[in-house]
């Protein structure tokens, strides 16, 4: 089968350091090559994908804007459209993951086009929700479906991960707590910091700082760190996160809105570490209770929960992460909906 991949054109695919959407793009392209199939990625230059990439523009769209800006459709991105249009007759199916936009050129093409919508927010541009609807499209969960429920959803497709670029730790004592993600109030790591201080343990937290959460880090957040039991790393690479996540006895993922999904929390996984997590959005789909972690209701029954990580096995998390998450999961169950979708088009 011949897929072409509508990438993001912000960051590189993969990102180097957050990116969860190029991420999981970077994995589907590795897991689709790994099954035979032909795959061409558009994205931005400097990206590094299995199969075939055609860079659009020379470096990410945030180099080339100065930064990132939600606010409308940007110019560059219509030379994904113009590139695509070329070669679509080359192809078997049009995978997008640019957002809803893109469908405006579905009724053009001479295959079909199905469209994954990476948020946890409900759509920027209502009316284009409301004009595209009846277009396909696969949620990354069940729980992202309530943001925009109109959608025709062919699919859940959960997101996959290379296992094997992980190094497990399924024995022994860690060195505490972590916390990934970006530092804000949705992301819940006031209520990280305020369990582990409440625990006496370490925390090591890791993200992205951004300054429209300023207030909220110099009260919650910034005031706790002392550099030893509770540590600010910035942003991490790949093999820094592995580490870290490989040494902790846990992770804390205590976010208070519909996370449409939540990466690290099969990331965690795949180095047998446990997570504890408020059930908000999709993290009871993720998460085993009492098996692969504890989901739990409120801040209370977090910190309850999080004293009982010894009873939680490694081993137990690694093989979930193997079992349901790994990138030849997502990419087998994708060729489903490709072969569906051009089978009835």
């Amino acid at each position: 089968m011949k897929v072409a991949l509508l990438a993001p054109l912000w960051k590189k695919i993969p990102p180097e350091k957050y990116g969860g959407s190029e991420l999981v793009i970077a994995n589907l392209a590795k897991g689709l090559v790994a099954q035979g199939h032909d795959v061409t990625t558009f994205a931005c230059g400097g990206s590094v994908v299995a199969g075939t990439l055609v860079p659009v523009i020379p470096k990410p769209m945030y180099d080339l804007v100065g930064g990132f800006d939600w606010n409308g459709i940007k110019q560059y991105e219509f030379l994904s459209f113009f590139e695509l249009a070329k070669q679509s007759k080359e192809f078997d199916i049009i995978h997008n993951h640019m957002g809803l936009h893109p469908i405006a050129f579905a009724p053009l093409l001479p295959i079909p086009m199905v469209t994954t919508l990476h948020s946890s927010l409900p759509p920027d541009f209502p009316y284009l929700a409301e004009a595209f609807r009846e277009f396909p499209f696969v949620s990354i969960s069940d729980a992202q479906r309530t943001l925009a429920p109109g959608l025709n959803y062919v699919e859940t497709v959960h997101h996959g991960i290379d296992i094997n670029a992980f190094t497990p730790r399924l024995e022994g004592t860690g060195k505490g707590f972590a916390f990934i993600g970006t530092l804000s109030r949705n992301k819940g790591v006031d209520i990280a910091i305020r369990t582990a201080k409440a625990l006496g343990m370490p925390l090591v937290i890791a993200g992205e700082v951004r300054e429209s959460d300023k207030g909220f880090q110099d009260k919650e957040v910034f005031p706790f760190v002392d550099g030893k039991d509770i540590r600010f790393v910035g942003e991490v690479s790949h093999e820094e996160k592995n580490r870290i996540l490989r040494e902790s006895d846990a992770l804390l993922f205590p976010s208070r809105w519909n996370e449409a999904f939540g990466l690290v929390m099969v990331e965690a996984l795949a180095c047998g570490t446990p997570v504890v997590a408020l059930g908000n959005g999709a993290v009871p789909e993720i998460l085993r209770d009492r098996v692969t972690g504890f989901v739990t209701d409120a801040e209370k029954q977090f910190l309850e929960a999080a004293k009982k990580i010894p009873s939680i096995s490694r081993s137990a998390c690694l093989a979930e992460a193997e079992r349901r998450f790994d990138l030849s999961v997502m990419a087998k169950k994708y060729v489903e909906v490709y072969q569906s979708l051009i089978a009835n088009r």
